[in-house]
C-alpha cells in the first residue's frame, strides 16, 4: 500500500539568492564577483528579450581558461559560458527535478518563471531540504 506523501515543489526548496553577470564581462571580472559573493556559479544575463540565460561555473573557468593557460583578463564570459541553460519551472516536483539533474549531470540550475530567474536549485538543496522533508514528513525551512 502506497502512502501519499506531500508534493514538494522546486519553489519550496530553491535558494532565492543568486548572482548575475553580463556576458561581455571578462573572466577576471567573473572571478572577482565569485570571490566577493562567495559563489561558484553566476547566471549570465540575456542580451535582450529574444536571448536566453546562460550560466558560468568555476569548473568552466578551470577547464576552459586555467587548464588551457588562457589569460582571464582577455577572455569574455560569453566565450565559455553554457547557453542556453537547462532551467527548472518553480512548480516542478522535486523528484522530477532530481531526475533532470541526474540525467544531465547538472550542478546548479536556475528556476525561471515568466522568462525571469527567480532562484537557483542544486542537488544539495534537493536532498537536504526536499528529500529530508519528504523522508521525515516535516515542514520545510524558510530560504
Amino acid at each position: 500500500m502506497r502512502i501519499n506523501k506531500p508534493t514538494i515543489r522546486v519553489r519550496d526548496i530553491m535558494k532565492t539568492a543568486f548572482v548575475t553577470i553580463d556576458r561581455t564581462a571578462t573572466i577576471s571580472d567573473a572571478l572577482l564577483t565569485m570571490k566577493r559573493e562567495k559563489t561558484a556559479v553566476l547566471v549570465v544575463k540575456p542580451r535582450d528579450e529574444d536571448d536566453e540565460y546562460g550560466i558560468l561555473t568555476a569548473g568552466d573557468i578551470a577547464r576552459l581558461v586555467m587548464a588551457l593557460d588562457r589569460a582571464p583578463e582577455r577572455v569574455n564570459v560569453y566565450e565559455i559560458m553554457t547557453k542556453p541553460v537547462i532551467s527548472i519551472p518553480p512548480q516542478m516536483d522535486i523528484r522530477y527535478c532530481a531526475r533532470l539533474f541526474a540525467r544531465y549531470d547538472l550542478i546548479r540550475a536556475p528556476v525561471i518563471e515568466n522568462r525571469k530567474v527567480i532562484g537557483m536549485v542544486s542537488p544539495a538543496g534537493l536532498v537536504l531540504d526536499g528529500l529530508c522533508a519528504l523522508a521525515l514528513d516535516k515542514e520545510l525551512p524558510e530560504n
